[in-house]
């Protein structure tokens, strides 16, 4: 009995060890990555970088609302379905982010280390980045709605660009990107799991694009 409580005990303090070597990795890599964007940025490529990240309330909320409006003035029920369902993937995407940034409460990297400076705005709890769940919220919904090269391409292009600024400006970890880029893949993953689930239980026809 000894025995196993002693190797139980032994399972546990490695366990432990390893864990949190994994986590001063992980810090450390989180720091170094924004301490050497910190020392390296350039006044084009910043202004750039502030410029796109500035788009993502633009075009996540205006690519929906075009749909929305389109929908009704033509009479367009699949237009004003897509655009709903781009509307519901951010609702969802938001909220799952809302509640990490509040439970978690982690400090942004400029207000821990004093060699990260900040090039951009960026108020609130650190994890995960709301811009980064919200643009892969709106590339994963809009990929779904429309399903095709030139649509995906260009919206998961722009989405990763928006979370690279994120860290390229000063303003959140690799983690807290990395974590928001699947809070809005995930979010359109899921919605779109639930239009089906809807659609199906009110026998309605299934759009095989989104429904």
């Amino acid at each position: 009995m000894k025995k196993i409580v002693k190797k139980s005990l032994l399972i546990v303090l490695l366990s432990s060890a390893c864990a949190f070597s994994h986590a001063q990795l992980i810090k450390n890599f989180d720091h170094n990555t924004l301490r050497e964007f910190s020392e390296d940025r350039t006044k084009g490529l910043t202004w750039f970088m502030q410029n796109v990240s500035s788009t993502t309330g633009a075009i996540s909320f205006g690519i929906p609302t075009v749909l929305i409006i389109k929908g009704i003035v033509s009479n367009d029920k699949l237009t004003f379905k897509k655009g709903m369902y781009m509307v519901k993937t951010m609702a969802v995407s938001t909220a799952i982010t809302f509640i990490l940034k509040y439970t978690v409460n982690r400090k942004r990297p400029f207000e821990v280390d004093s060699l990260i400076t900040k090039a951009s705005s960026g108020g609130g709890p650190s994890f995960p980045s709301g811009h980064t769940s919200l643009a892969f919220a709106t590339a994963t919904s809009l990929s779904f709605a429309y399903p095709k090269w030139y649509v995906i391409i260009p919206s998961y292009l722009w989405a990763g660009t928006v979370a690279y600024s994120r860290m390229y400006l000063g303003v959140h970890y690799p983690t807290d990107v990395w974590v928001g880029a699947v809070v809005g893949t995930l979010s359109g993953f899921l919605s779109y799991k639930l239009n089906n689930w809807i659609y199906h239980k009110k026998n309605m026809p299934v759009i095989p694009t989104i429904y």
